[in-house]
């Protein structure tokens, strides 16, 4: 017997509601009372072939507040009111059944049922008609059994206690290439005309706006632009996705020449991407969904995060980040040959932070810098401390460290380079940096770095990639202003600077990816003047995917070109 059903439960004292179930509706939506400060989903019974019930809060006019998403592995979602910004009167919670035995109905638009609830009862509604396909996957209950309506069902935040999560409430990072009255997606982007007019530009201190002239956001917080709602636009979706939407402050991780994963990132009108896993497949330069291949709790969506890969253990750990008003200090830990998820209950103190930079070294995670919430009055603040994590130990802890320490920052990058790593950029407002700092893992000594020719102009938000032993890139990022579309390398023998010109590095993005992989189908070996280089390795490729442009453009392009391409330029 097929005892499958999605239930909901929309107050402290109410008995779960059954939404869906075996043989009904493959859609169903239901009104959130003002009163609830708290909605939770979940399914019971056997899935059989399902594969996923999609879920969304929507506002009166049906624009969605929050998304999620419930799998085989992923049975439960809660959300709290506290924690979207929209949660008002005329919210409704919309679910849709993916897979499985469908009633009439499933082809083209499907039949939505949609009930308010009076007095306890529900009262059939009017038809409307609905098709989305969402994604992100919360927490995964041990039992498939009806929750209680309380927080026990929430991911746990790493090893901030309550006193933290209740002193971080009400803070927010928001994104600083964001536009509030247009936006759009492009996979094939223009080159800007440099030094036309950018009305309205975003900056990461604003003066003379507001009341009585204070920066209409945090001081440390990358503000938007402008107040008020965006344009509202349809949410229905007639195909699924085949490339990632476009996105800033995702992660792309490489785990092997065929393979990179992208996670997280947000897009147009300040939403949380609702494809937030892909697959990239290098041989055909691909794009698959990832979300439901893994099984185990996935992290939360999320921006300002790092994903770093352990070449010897094969897993990617997820560390920190930020949504709207949450801040982040949990470790996620991907299993590249299992594809399991799993979430590390650490010991020792590591804050929340995003837009920090994470290095592997040695099997350990070396965290420097990044935003983190500050108690109210005091705004958001920056970072210039160096956390430790040790996978094997699950502890995290801070070394001594001595030199010239480099000043607090956040949206910097950092690159390890023969047992050194080298910090460059960053922001902490209203100042942009383009100095470079250097740690010696063996010293633990910082030291500052004196550079020859023309340096990057200050930034943040860049990209920034190893291209050799000796080599990596900046490309890109944020100055306050606007979007950058110039490129550096730095070379650590020389200390010297050298801008690069490239027309495929030609469009301005901040909040990008920048990799190199040594692709599968690309196997031979380049001269440079006649002498074999890299014989013994396998020419690498540079891919920059997504970012934005500061004028309301979120990319959704994988651009592709060799490095060597971009050495024999230096």
């Amino acid at each position: 017997m097929d005892d499958f059903g999605v239930y909901v439960v929309l107050g402290e004292n109410d008995a779960p509601l059954k939404l869906l179930c075996a043989n009904g509706s493959a859609q169903f939506s239901v009104a959130v009372p003002p009163s609830s400060q708290q909605v939770v989903l979940f399914s019971r019974g056997r899935w059989g072939d399902r594969i996923c019930v999609n879920a969304e809060l929507n506002d009166v006019d049906r624009v969605p507040i929050t998304i999620g998403k419930l799998t085989p592995y992923n049975r439960c979602l809660t959300w709290e009111q506290w924690e979207e910004e929209s949660w008002t009167e005329g919210v409704m919670l919309t679910v849709s059944l993916e897979g499985g035995h469908l009633v009439s109905g499933q082809m083209g638009q499907r039949e939505l049922l949609t009930v308010s609830l009076e007095g306890g009862h529900l009262a059939k509604g009017d038809m409307m008609d609905l098709d989305l396909t969402l994604s992100m996957k919360e927490y995964t209950p041990e039992s498939a059994m009806a929750p209680s309506p309380v927080r026990e069902g929430k991911r746990k935040r790493g090893q901030t206690g309550v006193e933290d999560e209740e002193e971080n409430r009400g803070k927010e990072n928001t994104c600083p290439i964001e536009a509030v009255s247009s936006f759009s997606e492009k996979s094939t982007p223009l080159r800007k005309v440099r030094g036309q007019s950018r009305g309205g530009q975003t900056r990461l201190f604003l003066q003379g706006e507001g009341q009585g002239g204070a920066a209409l956001t945090p001081q440390n917080t990358p503000p938007q632009r402008g107040k008020g709602r965006p344009a509202k636009t349809p949410t229905t979706q007639t195909a699924p996705l085949v490339n990632p939407s476009g996105r800033w402050g995702q992660s792309l991780c490489p785990i092997d020449p065929q393979t990179a994963i992208l996670i997280g990132g947000q897009g147009s009108r300040m939403q949380f991407c609702k494809d937030p896993m892909w697959k990239l497949c290098t041989e055909d330069m691909s794009w698959v969904p990832a979300e439901t291949l893994a099984e185990g709790p996935t992290p939360e969506a999320r921006i300002g995060h790092t994903a770093t890969y352990d070449p010897d253990s094969k897993r990617i750990f997820v560390f920190g980040g930020s949504k709207n008003k949450k801040w982040f200090n949990d470790v996620h830990i991907l299993d590249t040959q299992s594809w399991k998820w799993s979430t590390v209950e650490a010991q020792g103190k590591v804050p929340p932070l995003a837009y920090h930079s994470c290095s592997m070294f040695r099997g350990e995670l070396f965290v420097l810098g990044g935003v983190f919430p500050c108690p109210h009055p005091e705004p958001d603040g920056c970072s210039d401390s160096l956390y430790i994590f040790d996978p094997h130990l699950s502890i995290w802890y801070q070394p001594i460290v001595t030199g010239d320490r480099p000043a607090p920052r956040s949206g910097h990058s950092a690159c390890v380079i023969q047992g050194k790593i080298y910090v460059f950029g960053g922001w902490d407002t209203p100042l942009c940096f383009n100095d470079m700092y250097m740690l010696d893992l063996g010293l633990m000594e910082f030291s500052s770095v004196q550079t020859n020719g023309s340096p990057p102009s200050p930034r943040s938000w860049h990209g920034c990639v190893l291209l050799s032993d000796s080599t990596f890139v900046v490309h890109g990022g944020y100055n306050g202003n606007q979007a950058l579309n110039d490129t550096f390398t730095f070379n650590t023998d020389t200390n010297i600077w050298t801008e690069l010109v490239h027309p495929q590095l030609s469009v301005p993005r901040a909040g990008h990816s920048i990799i190199t992989m040594a692709l599968a189908n690309q196997n031979l070996s380049f001269k440079d003047d006649g002498n074999e280089r890299n014989s013994d390795r396998t020419p690498k490729t540079l891919l920059v995917f997504g970012g934005g442009d500061n004028e309301g453009t979120f990319y959704s392009d994988l651009t592709t070109l060799t490095v060597a391409e971009l050495l024999d330029q230096n």
